[in-house]
């Protein structure tokens, strides 16, 4: 009886520290949404790395899904809907509807707006830092699991981790400036780039 009481006592001590383990992960990622998800936008320094794409560093302006992100090889511009990508190698510019990992690759600050799309939330602490970790709980999100490194004051990101199938992909975040933002850099202007191949692959 003493052993049925004790295994009882700790399930439902087990189930309190999970939920507030949850409630906690998902006060952080709020609060880390706001920051990020400011309606003016912001920007920033990122670098991705991955076995399949090697290092890749350049900048990055957000502003709610939106996003311009520049490297030394590419720009790429996304108004929400459409992506338009640009190689600098063969002046072509790929018009595409992305999917959420393909966002997620160029726009590190996706997750804002994904973790409520059928993700369990979970945190640790780790020094100045909180390490949010997500798992995917439908096989609709194509970003299996994930970890965000929040700085416990100021709630900026400053890396995420995620997978997608058995690949891990690490993005790292520098100079993230809260910056007011104008639309129009979101979308590609051919008048910027008058030689350039379109290739519309929607």
């Amino acid at each position: 009886m003493k052993k049925i009481f004790l295994i009882i006592v700790t399930a439902l001590l087990s189930l309190g520290c999970n939920a507030q383990n949850a409630a906690l992960a998902k006060k952080v990622i709020e609060k880390t949404s706001q920051v990020i998800g400011r309606p003016g936008g912001a920007k920033a320094n990122f670098t991705v790395f991955s076995k399949k794409i090697g290092t890749i560093s350049g900048t990055i302006a957000i502003k709610g899904t939106k996003f311009n992100a520049k490297t030394n090889k590419a720009i790429v511009w996304y108004n929400g809907k459409t992506q338009w990508s640009y190689l600098k190698s063969t002046n072509e510019v790929n018009v595409t509807t992305p999917t959420q990992a393909q966002r997620m690759s160029m726009n590190p600050y996706t997750f804002i707006n994904i973790w409520k799309s059928g993700f369990k939330l979970g945190v640790t602490t780790k020094g100045q830092n909180y390490i949010l970790h997500l798992i995917s709980n439908t096989s609709k999100n194509s970003i299996s699991e994930m970890y965000i490194t929040v700085n416990k004051s100021s709630y900026s990101p400053s890396a995420i981790k995620m997978r997608q199938n058995k690949d891990w992909t690490t993005i790292s975040i520098t100079n993230f400036q809260p910056k007011n933002q104008p639309d129009q850099i979101f979308s590609f202007n051919s008048k910027d780039f008058p030689s350039a191949e379109v290739i519309d692959l929607r």
